[in-house]
């Protein structure tokens, strides 16, 4: 028998639908933390055309996945996988609830184990 997952709250949908202000608020409602599945918010400096959340719209939420890497540095599915399973663990670990955000679906069956990458 499998033991069971941890709970991780997945909000995925189209651009420009307001994925980012519902994790938001789920996370102010439910003691969440957001765990961004957008393949073009881990870019720094990326800002224009990535609708990344401002400080004051992550309204003290922790945001995780965005700017991590500068967009000349190679970055791939496998990376952000582990990168991401990596926050939702520091997430459970914290006692805090998992919201993996994004429009990305690659990214999010990268996180849920849907593919497996070589070395």
């Amino acid at each position: 028998m499998a033991l069971p997952r941890p709970p991780l709250l997945i909000l995925v949908g189209p651009t420009a639908v307001g994925k980012t202000a519902v994790a938001i608020e789920l996370a102010l409602s439910l003691r969440g933390e957001v765990v961004s599945a957008d393949s073009m918010q881990v870019y720094r400096r990326l800002d224009i055309g990535t609708a990344k959340p401002s400080r004051e719209e992550m309204k003290g939420i922790p945001h995780h996945l965005i700017d991590v890497v500068d967009p000349d540095e190679p970055f791939n599915v496998a990376r952000y996988g582990e990168l991401a399973r990596d926050a939702i663990a520091a997430v459970h670990q914290r006692g805090n609830l998992p919201i993996l955000s994004g429009g990305t679906g690659l990214y999010v069956k990268a996180v849920l184990g849907q593919f497996l990458f070589p070395d």
